[in-house]
């Protein structure tokens, strides 16, 4: 994984892959079932992972400069929907994906970053139960038609990272 930086008052640096464009998602469009694995207690040293499956659709908007994607499960009995708001800023050449759901029914800060070849890494700094963290997703689209989403937390500015949820998509149309 790429490591971010950080300036002198610790906020993040972020920097485009030379490959990076606004065709970067263009993979995730359509509908998925989408295979999640996810820690149930988060930066806890838990190992015990909750595994569920959602269903998602992705189109693009904005003249290809953003996509917006859902998320439609079930927790514990309950309807779930969350959605992501991915824009393309064409001077920065970085992206901006937003996330927000149906617990909270607001934007989250964004993680910002950009595709190197078939990999795509995107940071925020956050705070979790009090603590200051780094927040990682990565994108795998080395086979398009089964990408790879995953998030990462880190307590110590990306010495080490916890890997806590894990999503598989498989193409559904």
């Amino acid at each position: 994984m790429h490591q971010p930086s950080l300036n002198p008052s610790g906020e993040l640096i972020i920097a485009p892959a030379p490959s990076s464009t606004s065709n970067d998602f263009d993979f995730l469009q359509g509908s998925w079932t989408i295979q999640n694995r996810k820690l149930k207690s988060r930066l806890s040293h838990s190992n015990d992972w909750q595994e569920f499956t959602a269903t998602g659709t992705m189109y693009k908007v904005l003249l290809g400069l953003g996509n917006i994607d859902d998320f439609v499960t079930d927790f514990d009995g309950k309807p779930f929907e969350g959605m992501t708001v991915r824009l393309f800023n064409p001077q920065t050449k970085l992206w901006s994906l937003y996330w927000a759901d149906s617990s909270k029914g607001i934007l989250d800060k964004p993680v910002v970053g950009s595709f190197d070849k078939n990999i795509g890494y995107f940071y925020n700094t956050d705070v979790f139960n009090g603590h200051d963290i780094l927040v990682a997703f990565q994108w795998d689209k080395t086979d398009p038609d089964k990408p790879v989403w995953s998030q990462a937390f880190s307590t110590d500015k990306g010495k080490t990272w916890e890997w806590n949820w894990y999503m598989k998509f498989s193409r559904t149309a």
